[in-house]
């Protein structure tokens, strides 16, 4: 490594890497063998065309800008293999930048011209949020959020709206339980995006970190990436760990404060911001632009964090044999990495969520499908939907960074939103199907 570098021109070389285009959107799907009549917007006899918004640039772009990729390969295999209902599917996803003024735009878009039947895996809690209260007015259906916001579980005020990941007070809960046995008395702070993203995360760790062991809490703002002041303080707390609600590109940026200050604190870090492939990248790429040179991946061994799916690292698993196959057709110009197994695992969902739908699904009957089935997919836990809960999963299982994997640890735990108790989930995955795709509804 040639030195220390300046934080300041680490956040200077992190602002260009952030306005990097991601990966390219939109699908178009083909006309398939379909006999279904036109049963709502979106919905032909051969095709379904469905719609997000997803940060293909900005902030969110490192990472996050491969789950809509990943969703749209998972697609093509559906699709390819007949489609659901004799339908294929066309996902439309189009860049807002994580700026919420764009989601609006391109989500009104979405709607009112290109008529789609639903809106999936809209990425982002302060881009999402700007646009849930118009998808229920119109009555689309707004499944599978990605983002774990608790405000997506609000079945009387949002009818039309799923979460999908667990959300962030369930994660930070598990976390902050890990964080009171495995350091118990160590001074911890916080360093979290400052909406609800963090907020929420934060609600679930002061369930469980004591109070008195909570000696820093720092926040920041999603493009602005001098992160130096919020990294003096926490060094200057003397906390011995830090937990991170952050998005990768700020994980990124806080472990190379950390080299800079030779702070040495424990890294715990929320499921979003602890892809180790992304974030090896990242590391590589900040360095770089700030007059370094380093090797990314030995910074982030021994990171503690969790995991909901099943981690891509295991080969073993029938649902990382699926998504390899999926991968290795379709996807080859992209690791397969937890966000591509995110995007797969997400798409695997709203397939069940279709073929529970009917043969000539409307917006109700899609709803209604997730709200009354029960859902089975790679998740260490099982999902919470009901007619009651638009949640997605209901906990997850803390693991390690190891080489260029999560390893978990122990056993999967499942919780509430609020004080209810953490309890261990011991019921496996099921094993993918034999041919990667859901039996119909």
């Amino acid at each position: 490594m040639k030195g220390l570098w300046a934080v300041r021109a680490v956040a200077a070389g992190a602002a260009i890497a952030l306005t990097a285009t991601g990966c390219g959107g939109g699908g178009s799907g083909s006309s398939g063998g379909g006999s279904g009549r036109s049963s709502a917007p979106g919905v032909t006899a051969t095709t379904v065309t469905i719609g997000s918004h997803q940060p293909l640039t900005g902030p969110a772009a490192p990472g996050y800008s491969e789950i809509s990729a990943a969703a749209k390969a998972y697609f093509d295999y559906v699709n390819a293999n007949g489609g659901v209902h004799g339908r294929k599917i066309v996902y439309k996803y189009v860049d807002d930048g994580y700026n919420p003024t764009q989601t609006v735009d391109v989500v009104h878009k979405l709607v009112l011209q290109d008529k789609v039947f639903a809106i999936f895996n809209g990425l982002g809690t302060p881009t999402h949020t700007k646009v849930v209260d118009y998808l229920n007015a119109q009555r689309v259906p707004d499944l599978f959020v990605a983002s774990g916001c608790l405000c997506w579980d609000q079945a009387g005020k949002h009818p039309y709206t799923f979460g999908w990941q667990t959300d962030y007070v369930r994660e930070g809960k598990i976390l902050g339980q890990y964080i009171k046995n495995t350091y118990p008395g160590k001074k911890v702070a916080y360093f979290y995006q400052n909406d609800d993203f963090g907020q929420d995360g934060v609600k679930g760790l002061d369930k469980y970190v004591p109070a008195a062991q909570v000696v820093s809490r720092q926040t920041y703002q999603p493009g602005n990436t001098d992160i130096g002041p919020q990294a003096q303080a926490i060094a200057q707390s003397k906390a011995e760990v830090v937990v991170l609600f952050t998005i990768p590109a700020y994980t990124a940026l806080f472990r190379l404060a950390q080299v800079k200050l030779a702070n040495k604190a424990q890294l715990v870090v929320s499921n979003v911001g602890s892809d180790p492939t992304t974030l090896t990248g990242l590391l590589e790429s900040f360095a770089k632009k700030g007059g370094a040179t380093i090797k990314g991946n030995p910074l982030i061994q021994g990171m503690v964090t969790d995991s909901y799916l099943v981690p891509v690292g295991d080969a073993s698993s029938s649902w990382v044999q699926l998504f390899k196959k999926v991968h290795d057709q379709y996807l080859t110009n992209l690791p397969l990495d937890g966000n591509v197994g995110y995007g797969m695992a997400a798409a695997y969902t709203f397939v069940q969520a279709l073929q529970a739908a009917g043969a000539n699904p409307t917006r109700k009957s899609l709803v209604d499908a997730v709200e009354n089935q029960h859902f089975t997919g790679p998740g260490l836990v099982p999902y919470a939907f009901s007619k009651a809960s638009h949640a997605g999963f209901t906990g997850a299982q803390v693991g390690i960074i190891k080489d260029n994997a999560i390893v978990v640890q122990g056993q999967p735990l499942t919780t509430d939103a609020g004080d209810g108790p953490l309890q261990p989930y011991t019921t496996p995955p099921p094993a993918a199907p034999s041919n990667g795709i859901p039996a119909g509804g």
